[in-house]
């Protein structure tokens, strides 16, 4: 017979085992929550992906949102266009034509219809969509502005429109210009190329109309230079955010704060003068910024790895496309 004293070690051991797996359990039913304050946010786990585990196909690409809080997400597959509602339930895809090269994504509403403008890269040009996928328009490449020597040196990265209807397109990985043309496709202008300065990039990778000032600009996401640039739409140099932001890749905007989705690790959220407010879901593992091949094993709730787009919808919650080989997009339900 074992003696009273292991006995009651052994009882002891296994209380701790219990507890220790109750803590556990706890944990896991726990949301896991990223930022501070306001912006408080509950990551919401397995959200838009498929049933039974698994990824949608490489994200790189954009995620944008609807009037009716509809999410849209870029893939490198034939589902190139992936749509959710907000509780994650898939809706439809469309873009097998498109697959392997939709990048930047932005929604527009013209005579009371709402339009997408996609950025590709393969085919090297930016088309209107209807919101169920036929095209209406193509802007081919920017050949008056001699620039290019072909249409493969045009690599379109972002794209904006005005409220005059002018279609503003960033060449983000190519020659890093930004382009202007008429809402009816006529090619107008160009502005940036490769720098340090103000008004010049190194890889204008997103950009979104800003109307919060007295007059819109561009605000640009001027990512090797590791800042956002806000840009007349005449093309000139009018403010920079820097200091704070690693590779900024693209940028969002509600209610005068913007957010940003910052390829190294982490998304940011600044206020109105561009000043920060918060950092969320940063990875403490620098090793796993910025890359693609990160297994799905090896990513964790309350952490990403490749942020790619991020932006918010009505009720102020956010989605954020990581860019991952597997597929990820992560909604952040926003704690009121």
């Amino acid at each position: 017979m074992p003696s009273r004293s292991v006995t009651l070690r052994t009882f002891v051991f296994s209380l701790l085992l219990v507890s220790g797996a109750l803590s556990i359990a706890q944990e896991q039913d726990t949301p896991v929550r990223v930022g501070s304050g306001d912006h408080t946010y509950e990551w919401v786990p397995g959200w838009g992906m498929p049933p039974g585990g698994g990824g949608v196909g490489s994200t790189h690409g954009c995620v944008v949102v609807d009037s009716q809080d509809r999410v849209y997400l870029n893939t490198n597959t034939e589902q190139a266009v992936i749509v959710y509602d907000a509780d994650g339930t898939y809706l439809g895809s469309w873009g097998k034509e498109l697959a392997g090269g939709l990048h930047g994504m932005c929604i527009t509403t013209e005579d009371g219809e709402e339009r997408l403008w996609l950025a590709h890269l393969g085919r090297h040009e930016v088309l209107k969509t209807t919101l169920e996928g036929e095209i209406l328009a193509t802007l081919r490449w920017p050949e008056a502005s001699g620039i290019y020597e072909s249409a493969e040196q045009f690599l379109p990265t972002s794209v904006a429109v005005a409220s005059n209807g002018d279609v503003y397109v960033a060449d983000g990985y190519g020659k890093s210009w930004v382009h202007r043309y008429s809402g009816a496709g006529e090619y107008l202008a160009s502005f940036g190329g490769k720098g340090a300065e103000a008004g010049k990039f190194r890889t204008p990778h997103g950009m979104v109309l800003d109307t919060r000032g007295e007059e819109p600009t561009l605000l640009i996401a001027d990512r090797e230079n590791h800042r956002l640039q806000n840009i007349t739409l005449d093309g000139e140099a009018a403010g920079l955010i820097d200091g704070m932001l690693r590779r900024p890749c693209h940028a969002q905007l509600k209610d005068g704060e913007v957010v940003v989705a910052d390829l190294a690790g982490r998304v940011t959220i600044l206020d109105m003068k561009g000043e920060l407010i918060c950092h969320l879901g940063e990875n403490p593992d620098e090793s796993k910024w910025a890359r693609n091949d990160v297994a799905q094993s090896d990513c964790r709730d309350g952490e990403f790895v490749s942020p790619h787009c991020a932006t918010w919808d009505s009720k102020g919650d956010l989605y954020v496309s990581d860019w991952l080989a597997f597929g990820r997009v992560v909604k952040l339900r926003r704690v009121r």
